[in-house]
């Protein structure tokens, strides 16, 4: 894991702690993140992330909506996967960026407890991530 991963897990963490971000911890993220970190605090502002949780197992997975004009939604998980363009653009194939502003979105949402809960059947979740 890199530096710059490790000083992300401990803000995220100190965030998860207090549910609040302090200007501190937005300026280390900023630095870290740029221009997805900026795209990810408006769509968490805008309220859209959703967490979608299977019942009764408890697994879950994040919607996020896009910014762009079709607010497309996009599957992710917040640490691991985005099913967006940029992910396997920037992130895995250049490795130009840690992660994309949806996986940056579906953290913060996470941290803060900012996110609209969908509750749905373990079946329909499945079903769900066999379209990724």
């Amino acid at each position: 894991m890199s530096e710059s991963n490790l000083v992300a897990d401990q803000v995220w963490k100190e965030i998860q702690s207090t549910h609040t971000v302090n200007d501190d911890q937005l300026y280390i993220l900023h630095f870290l993140f740029g221009k997805n970190f900026e795209g990810a605090t408006r769509i968490v502002d805008q309220r859209g992330v959703k967490r979608i949780s299977g019942q009764p197992s408890g697994r879950f997975i994040f919607q996020v909506t896009g910014e762009s004009r079709k607010k497309d939604q996009y599957l992710c998980f917040a640490e691991n996967f985005c099913a967006c363009y940029s992910f396997f653009y920037d992130v895995v194939n250049r490795g130009e960026q840690l992660c994309c502003k949806h996986q940056l979105a579906a953290r913060l949402a996470a941290s803060l407890g900012s996110y609209v809960e969908v509750k749905v059947s373990d079946e329909e979740l499945a079903l769900l991530l066999s379209k990724i």
